[in-house]
C-alpha cells in the first residue's frame, strides 16, 4: 500500500459495528452511498466468485487511493448457521511491483501465520499474474476474514480503553517481528526480492528531479554509516501504527502486507520508530516505547526462536534516518502526483507539506 493511503488509513477506523445499509436491487446492498455503484457490483462478483455464495452486505471503507477496502457480510451456506464477517481489498493499476500482487501477499501472510503471527486467515485470493502487459491495469484482490482491533493511532495512543496495550505494544510488536524475520518458506522466499533502499530512493529523487540538500545530507551520512552488511530476511515493509489491529489488550492482527521484501531485519525495527509514526505520542517506538526495550524483547524473542537475532540499537538507528529519508521522498512523489496531474488527489497535495518535516527530523537524527 502506498504511504498516502496508510496516512489515510491511520485516520480510519476499521472496527465493525452494526451495519445499517440502504435496501438495493440485487443479492447484496451497498451501504456505502457514494461508492462507484460499477465497484460495488464488482466487489459482490468477487466475493460471490470466491465463496460460492453471494454476500449479504458490502459496505466500502474510507482510505485507499489506488485500492478499496469493504467490509463484507459473508452470505450464508446451507451449512453454516451464521454469516461471517470479512474484509474485501481490491487494486487495479497498470505496472504494479510484484510483491502487491495479492497472491503473494496471500503466501506471505499464511507464512507468517504458521510462525506464530498475529494476522487475519486469508479465505481467497486472485491468482498470481506473472509478466503483466506492460500499462495493462492489474486486477488483484484479497479476501481475509475481519478481526477485531483498532487502527486509529491518535485512539490507541490516548484513549483509556487502550492504557494497558500501550504498556505491552513494544514487546508484542518486537516478538510479532522476530517471528515474520523467522519466516524460512521456500515458496515466499522465491516470490520475494531483495532491495536495497539507499539504491532505491537515490533513483527516485533523481527522477523526481526535486532538489533538496537535506536529503542529499541524508544520503551521504547513511552511506558514511552503513552497518555491514549481515543477515537478510523476510521483513514486512511497513510495519507500524495504522497497518495492526491493536485491541485492549495489545497487538491484535499485522495487516497490509504487499510492501513486503528480504533485507536488513532492522529495517522494520527502524520503520517502526520513524517520528511521523509516533503520532505524536511521547516514545519512540510507535509514540509508546524506547529502542532499548524494543530491542531487548526482539533479542529474546529470537533467542527462543532458535535464530540469529543480529539486531541492535544501533543498526536500528540507521533504519530510522533511512526511514525518515525515505518517508520524506515519498511526501515529495505523492505531491507531485497532483502537482503533474497524473491522478492525484488532494490528499496527495496535503502530504507535500510533510517534505519540510522529515527535512528537519533528518537533520536533527544525523546531526
Amino acid at each position: 500500500r502506498s504511504c498516502s493511503e496508510a496516512a489515510a488509513a491511520s485516520t480510519q477506523p476499521r472496527t465493525c459495528g452494526p451495519l445499517v445499509a440502504e435496501p438495493n436491487p440485487g443479492p447484496a446492498a451497498a451501504s456505502e452511498p457514494t461508492a462507484d455503484p460499477r465497484s460495488a457490483e464488482r466487489a459482490v462478483q468477487i466475493i460471490q466468485q470466491a465463496t460460492g455464495t453471494a454476500p449479504a452486505e458490502v459496505r466500502r471503507l474510507s482510505g485507499g487511493a489506488s485500492r478499496t477496502t469493504w467490509m463484507v457480510e459473508l452470505g450464508r451456506s446451507g451449512a453454516e448457521p451464521e454469516a461471517g464477517m470479512a474484509v474485501l481489498q481490491v487494486a487495479s493499476r497498470p505496472d504494479p511491483p510484484a510483491n502487491s500482487d495479492a497472491a503473494v501477499q496471500a503466501l506471505v501472510i499464511e507464512a507468517a501465520r504458521a510462525r506464530g503471527v498475529p494476522v487475519p486467515p486469508v479465505l481467497a485470493s486472485s491468482p498470481r499474474v506473472v509478466d503483466p502487459p506492460a500499462g495493462v491495469p492489474i486486477e488483484s484482490w484479497l479476501l481475509m476474514s475481519h478481526i477485531e482491533g483498532e487502527t486509529i493511532a491518535r485512539r490507541i495512543l490516548r484513549d483509556d480503553t487502550f492504557s494497558t496495550a500501550r504498556t505491552r505494544f513494544t514487546e508484542q510488536c518486537a516478538r510479532a517481528l522476530a517471528r515474520i524475520h523467522s519466516i524460512d518458506d521456500a515458496g515466499v522466499l522465491e516470490v520475494l526480492e531483495p532491495e536495497d533502499a539507499l539504491v532505491r530512493y537515490r533513483e527516485a529523487l533523481d527522477d523526481l528531479g526535486h532538489p533538496s540538500p537535506a536529503f542529499e545530507l541524508g544520503f551521504r551520512w547513511l552511506e558514511a554509516q552503513r552497518p555491514q552488511a549481515r543477515r537478510q530476511t523476510v521483513v514486512h515493509g511497513d510495519f507500524r501504527l495504522g497497518n495492526v489491529l491493536v485491541g485492549p489488550d495489545g497487538l491484535n492482527a499485522v495487516l497490509d502486507w504487499e510492501l513486503a521484501h528480504i533485507s536488513s531485519p532492522a529495517e522494520d525495527l527502524g520503520w517502526l520508530c520513524v517520528r511521523a509514526w509516533r503520532f505524536g505520542g511521547p516514545g519512540v517506538v510507535a509514540g509508546m516505547g524506547d529502542i532499548d526495550s524494543l530491542v531487548a524483547a526482539y533479542r529474546d524473542e529470537c533467542q527462543t526462536l532458535g535464530v540469529d537475532a543480529d539486531v541492535d540499537a544501533q543498526s536500528v538507528r540507521w533504519w530510522m534516518v533511512v526511514g525518515t529519508l525515505k518517508w520524506g521522498i515519498m511526501c515529495v512523489t505523492q505531491a507531485a502526483r497532483y502537482l503533474l496531474d497524473t491522478g492525484g488527489t488532494h490528499e496527495h497535495a496535503a502530504i507535500g507539506r510533510r517534505v519540510a518535516e522529515n527535512e528537519w527530523d533528518l537533520l536533527e537524527l544525523i546531526r
